[in-house]
């Protein structure tokens, strides 16, 4: 029995440094890593990192966007060239990929740059994000050395996460096709803050979004009328319940028990609960085409 014993003590300490190993290389394979050159442009050998706390100190003013988004921290690099000008990367980690996709959602205007799980590139600033991770690298100046070598240090710090990650799954309750569904407008987001930047409803949360709860955004095009789709999934029906009801208290109170009213500017609104879901149509044209997006968002939610 002591035999046994010995040996099992043995046993576990031959195999706990490799298990503590493995486990170490598993996490090392997950994070994202900064190149030290890249096309002659150099780091400069400081990285600052900043978490929820102290983020301010970084960006002051636009903090808000990423703790919206439950970020973690984000560690940042400058590189320099002789004769040229600097260049900055920023890894933002937001635990998730689905907030990573939100972060990048929130200002997407550009074109696709085909890097990460989705990209943009403008103005001498690429975005993208990948896995739990959204990147940014900017150059600080004109010219295709520097949108080149931007480019490059971008693909270099995606090819260094090893795994990408899901979308939000509330992105499939909008319906896309022939709807007019405007790729670019869409918006994955938790804070009503932010919806209120993208699309106004109120100065109060009368939605009742928080950090749980997750939100999407869409606006759609027919002809020369633009209109908004907005979908929540709250914790469950009490609140998606609660969250109506403060709605059209706050928002359409003429409408009494009807969920569709025509606003001053002569559009429609329309409201349909449906369990833990609210989906909400602004900005038609008549109250059936509200009723008809509201009808296909429905469908799609019916298979989440």
């Amino acid at each position: 029995m002591f035999s046994w014993f010995i040996w099992g003590c043995l046993a576990l300490i031959t195999l706990y440094p490799s298990t503590i190993m493995a486990q170490e290389k598993s996490k090392t394979d997950q994070e994202a890593v900064f190149p030290t050159e890249v096309s002659g442009w150099k780091w400069d050998g400081k990285e600052n990192h900043y978490n929820r706390k102290t983020i301010f100190d970084y960006i002051d003013g636009a903090g808000e966007l990423y703790i919206a988004y439950n970020f973690n921290g984000v560690k940042v690099r400058h590189y320099e060239k002789p004769g040229q000008p600097p260049m900055t990367a920023e890894i933002f980690d937001m635990a998730t990929s689905e907030d990573a996709y939100g972060v990048f959602s929130f200002e997407r205007q550009d074109d696709e740059a085909g890097i990460g799980q989705g990209s943009e590139f403008g103005g001498g600033l690429l975005r993208f994000w990948k896995g739990s991770y959204f990147v940014s690298v900017f150059g600080e100046g004109q010219g295709r050395e520097v949108e080149t070598a931007t480019l490059q240090l971008g693909k270099r710090i995606s090819d260094s996460i090893k795994n990408g990650g899901p979308l939000p799954k509330l992105l499939s309750a909008l319906p896309n096709g022939k709807t007019g569904l405007t790729e670019k407008s869409i918006r994955y987001l938790h804070s009503h803050i932010l919806l209120n930047q993208r699309f106004f409803i109120s100065n109060q949360n009368i939605l009742n979004l928080h950090s749980k709860s997750e939100a999407v955004l869409g606006q759609y095009t027919q002809g020369q009328q633009k209109s908004h789709l907005l979908v929540i999934r709250y914790a469950d029906e009490k609140e998606a319940a609660t969250a109506l009801q403060k709605f059209k208290n706050g928002y359409m109170p003429a409408a009494g028990e009807k969920r569709t009213l025509q606003t001053e500017d002569k559009k429609w609104t329309t409201v349909e609960p449906y369990k833990e879901f609210l989906i909400l149509v602004f900005g038609t044209a008549s109250k059936e085409a509200g009723e008809t997006l509201v009808r296909a968002a429905f469908e799609r939610i019916k298979t989440l």
